[in-house]
Order: C-alpha cells, then sequence, then structure tokens
C-alpha cells in the first residue's frame, strides 16, 4: 500500500515501497552502471545454481528441462526446437540488441565518438582479442578443437564491471569508463567474428530475404518512423531469416539496433518552451484535495507531458533504457541457467584441467587478455596514440587488462557454436571459461586494490544509487 510522504512540512509526495523515481537523478552512464553490478551478481548466483544442479540428484531433470522441446506452428508450418536453443537463439537475440543499441550510441556520442578518446580502449580491445587467439592456437593447432579459437576473446561486461565498481573508492570514473568502452569494442569484434566464421552452411535464398528486410529497416529509419513495434516486427522477421540462412540468428538483434533512429524529435530549446507552457496549464487545472483520477484537465496535461518527454529521447535512448534492465535480469541470469550447468567429475578433473581445450581457453582469457590489453596500451602510449584516461596510471589499465579476462557470457556463446554437437570439448571449454573468470575476477580486484589508493581531490565512482 502507498504511504503519504511528509517532506518539510509540506504533502503531496506518495511512495510505494523502492518507488522514488525523482530521489536522485543518475546520468545514463551512471544508471548502466549499476545495472551492470547488479547483473553481475545475479549472473554469478545463477551460474552457482546452475553448477549445483548439473552435479547433484537432479542433474536429469536439469538435462531434461535444457532438451525439452518447443514448437511454434502455424498452418503448415513448424518452428521447433529445445528450450536450450530457444534460449541461446532466440532469447539472446535481445540481448545482442542491446549490445547494438550500445555500440550505436558509443560510436555517435560515447567514448568511441571522439578519436582520441577511442584509439586507446580500441587498441587495447584488438591487443585483447588478437593475443588470446594465438595462445588458444598453441594448444589446439588443427582439429574440430582449433574450431574453439574464438571462446578466449570475449569479456563478459556486467562481471568484469561489477568487480571494478566493488572498488569504487579507490579507481577514478574514468577507469571504469574505459573498461566500458573496451568491453563494448570487444563484443563487435566477438559479433563479427560469429558473423564472419561461426556460420553453417549458407542458403542464399534465405539470405537474400534477411538483406531485403533489412533494407526495409534502413527504409523506415529514413522516412521518419520513430515508434518501436515496426522495428521489432521487421526485427523478429530478420531474425527468422538468418535462422534459415545459416548465419546466427541472434545477429538480428545488433542489425535491427542498427537502424533504431538515433535523433530525438524536439530539440532541448523547444522541449524546455514546451515544458513550461504545459507546467503552466498543469498549475491552473490543479484543485487542492482532489485526486486527478478525477480531474480529466489535469491528466490531459500529463499525458501531453509524457509524450513530449518520449520526443526529447531519440528511440534508441529511450529503448536501451527500457531493455536493459529485462535483458540484464531475465535474458542473461536465463542464458547462464542454461549453459553453466557443467557435470564435475573429480576422477577426472585432472584430466580435464590438462586438456589442450581447457588450457587454451584459461590460458587465454587470464594470459593472453592481460598481456593482449597490457601490451597493446603499451606500445599504443609510447607510440604517441591514444593517452591514458584522467587521473589513470598504468598500472591500473593492467588491473582493467586482468579483469578483461572474465569471460563468462559471450565466450560461452561462441563455445556453443564452436563445439556444437562435440559435447567432450564443450564441457573442456565451458570448464576453462568457469576457472579463468575465476583466476581473472579475483586477481584483478587484488591487484587493483593493491596499486589504487583513494585518487586524491578527486572521487571514485559511487556504487551505491
Amino acid at each position: 500500500m502507498s504511504e503519504r510522504k511528509q517532506a518539510g512540512g509540506d504533502s503531496g509526495v506518495y511512495n510505494a515501497p523502492w518507488e522514488k523515481s525523482f530521489d536522485r537523478i543518475l546520468t545514463p552512464f551512471e544508471e548502466f552502471i549499476h545495472r551492470q553490478t547488479t547483473s553481475g551478481l545475479l549472473l554469478m548466483a545463477t551460474a552457482i545454481l546452475a553448477l549445483v544442479l548439473a552435479n547433484s540428484a537432479l542433474s536429469q531433470l536439469y538435462l531434461h528441462l535444457l532438451h525439452t522441446p518447443v514448437g511454434i506452428s502455424i498452418g503448415e508450418w513448424r518452428l521447433e526446437k529445445t528450450l536450450h536453443h530457444w534460449v541461446n537463439d532466440g532469447l539472446m537475440a535481445l540481448f545482442f540488441f542491446v549490445v547494438g543499441l550500445e555500440l550505436k550510441r558509443e560510436m555517435l556520442v560515447g567514448e568511441l565518438a571522439v578519436p582520441r578518446q577511442a584509439a586507446l580502449p580500441i587498441v587495447a580491445a584488438v591487443g585483447g582479442m588478437v593475443a588470446p587467439v594465438l595462445i588458444y592456437l598453441a594448444f589446439n593447432p588443427e582439429g574440430e578443437a582449433a574450431r574453439g579459437w574464438g571462446i578466449p576473446m570475449a569479456t563478459d561486461i556486467a562481471f568484469a564491471i561489477g568487480a571494478l565498481v566493488l572498488l569504487a573508492d579507490r579507481v577514478p570514473k574514468a577507469l571504469v569508463t574505459f573498461l566500458v568502452a573496451l568491453a563494448i569494442v570487444d563484443d563487435l569484434g566477438a559479433v563479427l567474428v560469429i558473423a564472419l566464421f561461426y556460420t553453417d552452411q549458407i542458403v542464399m535464398q534465405a539470405l537474400a530475404a534477411a538483406a531485403v528486410v533489412l533494407a526495409i529497416l534502413v527504409v523506415i529509419n529514413r522516412v521518419g518512423i520513430r515508434q518501436p513495434l515496426p522495428y521489432f516486427l521487421l526485427g523478429g522477421l530478420l531474425w527468422l531469416a538468418l535462422l534459415k540462412s545459416g548465419v546466427h540468428a541472434t545477429l538480428a538483434g545488433v542489425l535491427t539496433a542498427f537502424t533504431i533512429p538515433a535523433s530525438p524529435k524536439y530539440d532541448p530549446a523547444r522541449f524546455s518552451s514546451h515544458v513550461k507552457e504545459l507546467m503552466a496549464r498543469f498549475d491552473a487545472s490543479h484543485e487542492p484535495g482532489k485526486s486527478i483520477m478525477t480531474n480529466d484537465a489535469l491528466r490531459a496535461v500529463v499525458q501531453t507531458l509524457e509524450n513530449g518527454v518520449h520526443k526529447v529521447e531519440t528511440p534508441l535512448q529511450r529503448l536501451e533504457h527500457g531493455l536493459h534492465m529485462p535483458v540484464a535480469f531475465l535474458v542473461i541470469p536465463v542464458f547462464a541457467f542454461f549453459n553453466a550447468g557443467i557435470p564435475i567429475s573429480l576422477a577426472g578433473l585432472g584430466d580435464t584441467l590438462t586438456h589442450p581445450v581447457t588450457l587454451g581457453v584459461m590460458l587465454g582469457l587470464v594470459l593472453g587478455k592481460f598481456l593482449g590489453i597490457a601490451g597493446a596500451c603499451w606500445l599504443a602510449l609510447k607510440l604517441g596514440v591514444g593517452q591514458l584516461p584522467a587521473e589513470t596510471r598504468f598500472s591500473q589499465i593492467a588491473g582493467v587488462a586482468l579483469l578483461a579476462g572474465i569471460g563468462f557470457t559471450m565466450a560461452i556463446f561462441i563455445a556453443e557454436l564452436g563445439f556444437a554437437g562435440q559435447d567432450a570439448y564443450l564441457l573442456m571449454a565451458k570448464t576453462g571459461i568457469l576457472l579463468a573468470s575465476l583466476v581473472a575476477g579475483v586477481s584483478g580486484f587484488v591487484w587493483l586494490r593493491a596499486v589504487s589508493g583513494r585518487p586524491a581531490g578527486a572521487r571514485g565512482f559511487d556504487a551505491n544509487p
């Protein structure tokens, strides 16, 4: 039940539990960080739950759930997949849609929009992708095992940022920004790798249909359609066409995101003038003691104000804001639950840990990410390419390079693609990912805590909303 809150002797604020929308104004970046931090904790909990279930008396029930068939049929047409596949091919398309929105925003107005600022995280991300691949291929140079070369390339942004924000009072905010930019470029690299190298046999008719749908998405963007529904409907058709084409269907999420409009209907000056006019009408229509439910004029002003707020925001911002929470708190944890449950046999643990795939993934993520990111940054700074983030030392960049070895979500996703039908290799890859993520997270946290004091005259990122 809502409760009336007295503020300075004046009534008029009604707060249900946890409903304090105006108590603190967060920038979009701060909101992004807070959600990633909480998402990382939830992701860890669901991964642990999956591991427990896969190694308990409920393991058969867990496997049965994963392989439960679920289908959609319309007349003679039918699409049927297991729950595991629906999560990885369908639900994860929403994750890639949000990744695409983040990529587009960063390229237009974020850290990747200014060449001087973007240079160092881009160089770092490239180094952090190349070095792990080389290390993995050193252990697995040929055969089916070599298909896993893309696994250690990816950084899990939620886990990595969550670990870094735990050091909020010790690290400068610019270091968090650097990690976000690095991880987003890393995601772009992973998306390109999936599209180019983890694709089944191409069906040209379906690929042509996907190209037509994508062209229509571009056209409706150019003609000024701003409502999300047409984009989601066409995005669904694009997903289906890519699913039938052999190209991984989740890429439809990224492609659709890049067609979402990124310009507002109102400029800030017009919005400000519009709001002032509406607030004057709001004050004139307000009747003390009368509920808004019975005041049609007041309700009409509020509705008009809401419409104006939507028009001063870009559709890209609004969708990113609206979808980030369900993706962070539902899609990614469900993905973790369906993919992190690996059976652990103590009798064969030694063989698992010394298997070339496990070693390639583990050392690729922990050692490869560290050497690739730190080495690329050192070389770039020596050559005058890019600059260190404000109030940041190179030792802190090295700590971020360790945290980047947390490769949970995207790494497991690529492992599922690379080792589809190869259960033994998939087990080794997932074991390597989990162990590497644990080692990278702990070592990166300890390193940064050791080298980072509280910045003089500056405040680290506030982790508490």
